[in-house]
């Protein structure tokens, strides 16, 4: 696996009295997932307890981020997450507390539901999502991976039907992820760069 270097340091770097948490930021198709899941498989192998978040698991419902008067960017940029909820009960959380409720979004009834999440005994955090190092988040991560890849390859991963809706991807998130790449500059602040 090319990545395995990668995989041997951060566990070589991960021992510390509270679980580690690498963040694995990268903008929409980037190959997080592909990532996260080798990532997952070599945690096994070395019997390292884990837990895995996946931001967008964590959207809020349609209404709240959809048609609401904002420039469309700024709807999936600003409002697709409840940024400061998110910072107040999970990730200024986690580092101290052994269980969280979390809202986890139910894309079939577009609600969000709490659930009970134990995190009690792991070694490793990992939280997978995109625009992971805005100001509110970064200072929570032990350390942070950004999959850097072209826009066009990324758009050429998104399967046929969803490419030809290109005005979404024109008005809402390439917008987003242009303001992230010029405000935040994930680059220049993430621990580890990954060409994908």
């Amino acid at each position: 696996m090319k990545n395995n270097w990668i995989f041997k340091d951060l566990l070589k770097n991960s021992k510390s009295a509270h679980p580690f948490i690498i963040g694995i930021d990268g903008l929409s198709r980037s190959g997080k997932t592909t990532f996260v899941r080798q990532l997952e498989n070599k945690l096994n192998q070395q019997n390292v307890r884990y837990i895995t978040f996946h931001i967008d698991d964590h959207i809020v419902e349609r209404h709240r981020r959809y048609n609401t008067g904002n420039e469309e960017w700024i709807e999936y940029y600003y409002l697709q997450w409840d940024v400061q909820w998110l910072k107040n009960h999970f990730f200024e959380k986690i580092k101290e507390q052994t269980k969280l409720e979390l809202p986890y979004y139910d894309h079939l009834h577009d609600v969000q539901k709490l659930q009970m999440v134990n995190i009690a005994e792991v070694e490793f955090i990992i939280v997978e999502g995109v625009f992971l190092q805005r100001e509110e988040w970064r200072h929570v991560f032990d350390t942070v991976l950004f999959l850097d890849c072209s826009k066009e390859k990324r758009f050429a991963r998104e399967n046929e039907r969803t490419r030809k809706e290109i005005e979404k991807f024109q008005n809402r998130y390439w917008k987003a992820e242009e303001f992230y790449m010029r405000q935040v500059n994930p680059i220049e602040q993430a621990d580890l760069i990954i060409e994908s």
